[in-house]
């Protein structure tokens, strides 16, 4: 008999799940929103946090009580054929193409380019990402271990830096709160919302589903109730702690403007904070806290990535994977995170309305029979969208890339689709896909699940 799971190994798991999501990128947004906000504090942070932390949770949701072993399993209820292009599609984007780099790029702008000669800056770019992905890669090699690198040591180290300033800056506040900027003053909620986004934490829990499948069954849990079970109390833990560092976060931002001025991004808005309070030492804190950030999400970001491949391909094995990622990585992050940035959004903007679908389609299950044409036919609505929101994006940075009839068909949707200007275009064509996947004849088509 498979003895009780204690809340030590929810906590552990929890931790474990809260450093895989938790990188630099989730510090310095919500900082930087917390200024914008000022007063209308509550409303924004509401709105960032529905995002931010709800939709990941439904993702994890989504593997511990669908069953599914991994994204290709829950994205072939699609269909197979998508279930491998979305995938393949969602790992190289927050893994070696985008997410990734990233991790090495942040920490290296934030807490050291500020100190280095420009001219200088590309070398030791190269040399802090080689020994940034040397590190990950060593700590990726045994994904057994993953449950003790990061729930165990990076994250609570991490953690430990992180409450030092955020405690400075709740016993000793910097001052009041700000007046409301920009959108924040008659749409804090929506804007906050939507800011949310930023994170791609939704994307993220998709990959890392199945690295928190295997640490659930690591515990000696095997059994599909018991592993939900574990999956709900952990994800409950992780987004807990998540919610209460996101506000403690905006707090800080939004006491900030009177005593350090407004900044143009939420990482020179940390680094000006640690200044105020230490002085020459903020410096040294913050790079401690990016570092260890970015470290355990790359990590986590490499385990996972590295896993799916392997299952792909499982004639390479998981440890070359583990070395193709991190040197593709390093060579990506070594082109500047601006150009990471301009290159990745396009992709971003195409997938993260299909895998929102995916994930809210996944929990629903049961109300519409598993019905495959409901995943089809919503995916299908949904992707006629999403596409030319990332053909917008592309556009935006890259002019030379716009064809005329993409432009007619965006300006089309742009007069007659509601909330397309905003970016959400996609709601009613995902829900109208819902209805017709529905009442497609049963007797055509098979039930996405009929494997489980």
């Amino acid at each position: 008999m498979q003895q009780k799971i204690s809340f030590s190994t929810y906590a552990i798991v929890g931790t474990m799940l809260f450093g895989m999501f938790f990188g630099a990128g989730n510090l310095i947004f919500p900082i930087q929103m917390g200024q914008l906000a000022g007063t209308n504090f509550w409303p924004a942070l509401i709105g960032f946090l529905i995002t931010a932390i709800g939709l990941p949770f439904i993702g994890i949701l989504a593997f511990g009580l669908s069953g599914s072993s991994g994204l290709r399993d829950l994205a072939s209820r699609v269909h197979p054929v998508f279930g491998v292009v979305f995938a393949v599609a969602l790992y190289l984007t927050i893994g070696p193409f985008f997410a990734i780099p990233r991790t090495a790029t942040v920490p290296f702008v934030v807490g050291f380019e500020p100190y280095i000669n420009p001219v200088h800056g590309s070398l030791f770019l190269g040399l802090f990402s080689f020994v940034f992905f040397m590190i990950v890669y060593y700590f990726s090699l045994n994904p057994a271990k993953i449950i003790d690198y990061i729930g165990k040591y990076l994250t609570p180290a991490f953690l430990v830096f992180l409450f030092i300033l955020i405690f400075i800056a709740i016993i000793k506040p910097m001052g009041h709160f700000g007046k409301p900027a920009g959108d924040y003053s008659d749409l804090a909620f929506i804007t906050g919302f939507k800011e949310g986004y930023n994170t791609m934490d939704a994307l993220a829990s998709l990959a890392f589903g199945i690295v928190v499948i295997q640490a659930i069954k690591g515990q000696g849990i095997t059994n599909k109730k018991e592993i939900a079970k574990a999956t709900l109390k952990s994800g409950v833990f992780a987004m807990a702690l998540m919610m209460l560092i996101y506000g403690l976060i905006t707090y800080m931002g939004a006491s900030s403007v009177s005593a350090i001025g407004s900044y143009e991004n939420g990482g020179l808005i940390f680094a000006a904070v640690a200044q105020h309070y230490f002085g020459s030492y903020g410096s040294i804190l913050l790079a401690i806290i990016i570092v260890l950030a970015c470290l355990k999400t790359s990590i986590g970001l490499i385990t996972a990535c590295s896993e799916f491949f392997h299952q792909l391909l499982p004639k390479v094995s998981y440890k070359w994977f583990v070395l193709i990622l991190c040197f593709m990585s390093f060579c990506i992050a070594n082109f500047g995170l601006n150009n990471i940035i301009q290159f990745a959004v396009p992709v971003l903007m195409l997938l993260y309305p299909l895998a929102i679908v995916l994930i809210l389609l996944s929990l629903c299950s049961s109300l519409f029979g598993h019905k495959q044409s409901v995943y089809a036919a919503a995916t299908f609505f949904t992707f006629c969208v999403s596409f030319f929101d990332g053909y917008s994006s592309l556009v935006g940075s890259l002019p030379g890339a716009a064809l005329p009839l993409f432009e007619f068909i965006k300006l089309f949707y742009m007069d007659h689709l509601p909330l397309y200007e905003i970016g959400l275009g996609w709601i009613l064509p995902a829900l109208a896909g819902v209805v017709i996947g529905f009442l497609w004849p049963a007797s055509s088509e098979k039930t996405a699940v009929q494997y489980r």
